[in-house]
C-alpha cells in the first residue's frame, strides 16, 4: 500500500511538473508574430515630414507664367505683322512725278521702284545709240526725268500726252551722258543727276489717261508756273514803266 501511495503521489507531481513547463513556454503562434514584426521594423524606412504647399505662392508662380506665355505669343505675332507689312509696303508701288520721285529717292535710296507718270515731252523720243531701247523724257512742267526703256511702246504712246511708266530711279552712267545722238529738247533732263529706267510703259484707255495723283500735282504746277508766269510779266512792264 505504501509503494501504491509512492506511485500517485510521484504521477501527480510529474503532472504538476508538465503543467508548470508547458505553462511557462511561449506560444509559438507569438513568437512568430514578434519575429516578423522586428524584421520589418528593422526593414522600414524613416518617414520624411511632410511638405506645406504655399497655395497662394503657387498661384503666382501659375500666374506668371501665363503671363510670360501671352507676352511671347504677342511678341511673335507682333513681329510677323511688322514683317508682313513690310514685306507688303515694299511690294506697294506708287505713283509720282518726276519731281516727287528725284525727291524720294534722294531721301532713301533703297527705295527706288516708283510708278512714274507725267507727260511726255514733245520731241523727246529718240532710239539712242548706247541703248538697244528707246528714250523719252516724262515732265510735270517742273521737274524733267529721262526715261530708257528696252521693250516695245504701246500703241497709245504718244507725245505731248499723258503717260505711266515703272521701273527704278538710277543715277546717270558716263555712257549715257556722252550719247551725243540725244535732242536738245532732253538738255534739262540730261543735266541732272538722275534717270528712270523703266521696266513697262502704259498708256491705258485713251491718250488722256492719268492717274488722279499724277494729274493733280500737273495741274498745281500749271497754276504755279502761270502766277510765276504773270509775276514776271508784272515785273517787265514795271521796268519799262520805270525806264520811261
Amino acid at each position: 500500500m505504501a509503494t501504491a501511495i509512492a506511485l500517485r503521489f510521484r504521477s501527480n507531481l510529474t503532472r504538476t511538473a508538465s503543467h508548470l513547463t508547458s505553462s511557462l513556454r511561449p506560444p509559438l503562434f507569438s513568437s512568430l508574430s514578434t519575429h516578423r514584426f522586428l524584421s520589418t521594423a528593422r526593414r522600414q524606412t524613416p518617414l520624411r515630414p511632410k511638405k506645406t504647399i504655399d497655395i497662394a505662392a503657387r498661384a503666382r508662380q501659375l500666374q506668371a507664367k501665363r503671363l510670360w506665355t501671352y507676352g511671347l505669343s504677342f511678341a511673335t505675332f507682333t513681329g510677323f505683322i511688322v514683317v508682313v507689312l513690310n514685306n507688303f509696303q515694299d511690294q506697294l508701288v506708287f505713283y509720282v512725278t518726276p519731281t516727287d520721285a528725284i525727291e524720294k529717292f534722294r531721301t532713301n535710296p533703297t527705295k527706288a521702284k516708283f510708278r512714274l507718270g507725267g507727260l511726255v515731252l514733245e520731241g523727246s523720243v529718240v532710239y539712242p545709240s548706247s541703248s538697244p531701247g528707246v528714250e523719252f523724257v516724262i515732265t510735270d512742267l517742273i521737274t524733267d526725268i529721262v526715261v530708257r526703256h528696252d521693250g516695245s511702246l504701246p500703241d497709245l504712246f504718244r507725245e505731248g500726252h499723258s503717260v505711266v511708266a515703272e521701273g527704278f530711279v538710277k543715277p546717270f552712267t558716263d555712257d549715257i551722258k556722252k550719247d551725243n545722238s540725244l535732242k536738245k529738247v532732253s538738255a534739262k533732263a540730261r543735266s541732272g543727276h538722275y534717270y528712270f529706267s523703266a521696266t513697262e510703259v502704259l498708256a491705258k484707255h485713251d491718250e488722256k489717261y492719268m492717274p488722279k495723283e499724277v494729274a493733280a500735282s500737273i495741274e498745281k504746277n500749271k497754276k504755279i508756273l502761270q502766277e510765276a508766269n504773270a509775276n514776271a510779266v508784272s515785273e517787265e512792264k514795271d521796268k519799262l514803266n520805270n525806264a520811261s
